[in-house]
């Protein structure tokens, strides 16, 4: 099979939903050799992709009946979710972990990579999201409960948005009016960084949308992928319910 660097699923569906899922997977093309000089172990690390963030996105897209674009290179090739400008789009140290075959990674491997992988990721994500003038985008993503040398962190799940909030503000209130939830808004990272997913696909185009962080270790399991994208859709639709009521 002829290797892709995204996966489209759901291409035919015509909803106004479109999820996105930047580090979805820990791939590393057989054109780098299938390794980065990893240990296998560590492939299997946060440091390497979004824990669960695949299942639970495609479970998100069938509870709404709409496409999701996934990645399908690991974020250690380089980062889908960074734009041209941030050093970190490459990363050569990451939570304590050299990464082997990056160190020596020069401007012009920089951008083959670039060529290769993250623009071919990023168009199939415009293409999709400009097939409709109402497009919501939902980036899913999903984090570590603690890094290296850092507290523990106590979020279920984390809400992030920059100045666009629309739907992002009835979310989160809708996420907090549930009992067992810990909900971080902007956490347990900052909301916006230049040249981000969300910046390029959403922000620019005054469309409407929101950035979801699950906790890693609640959706380490299929069934907890498949419950929490159920959970999720109909937030999400009384969320933006009210963007338009």
């Amino acid at each position: 099979m002829t290797y892709r660097p995204y996966e489209i699923h759901g291409e035919d569906r015509k909803s106004r939903w479109l999820i996105t899922c930047d580090h979805a997977s820990n791939v590393v093309p057989d054109s780098l050799g299938g390794t980065l000089g990893l240990l296998p172990e560590d492939m299997e690390r946060h440091i390497a992709y979004d824990i669960g963030a695949a299942g639970a996105s495609l479970a998100l897209a069938d509870a709404l009946g709409c496409p999701a674009v996934l990645s399908n290179f690991s974020r250690l090739v380089i980062d889908p979710n960074r734009g041209n400008q941030d050093p970190t789009q490459l990363m050569r140290l990451y939570d304590g972990s050299v990464i082997p075959g990056n160190r020596h990674v020069d401007a012009k491997e920089h951008a083959r990579r670039r060529a290769a992988y993250f623009t071919p990721y990023h168009d199939a994500v415009a293409q999709i999201a400009a097939r409709r003038t109402d497009t919501v985008i939902v980036a899913m993503h999903s984090f570590t409960r603690q890094l290296r040398a850092r507290p523990s962190r106590p979020w279920h799940i984390g809400v992030l948005f920059a100045w666009d909030a629309r739907l992002a503000e009835p979310f989160i209130k809708l996420l907090e009016a549930e009992p067992d939830l810990v909900v971080g808004s902007n956490q347990p990272y900052a909301g916006h960084l230049p040249g981000d997913g969300i910046d390029r696909h959403a922000l620019r185009h005054g469309r409407m949308n929101v950035l979801i962080e699950l906790r890693q270790d609640l959706i380490e399991a299929p069934h907890a992928q498949q419950a929490w994208g159920e959970r999720l859709a109909p937030l999400l639709e009384a969320a933006l319910a009210e963007t338009i009521s």
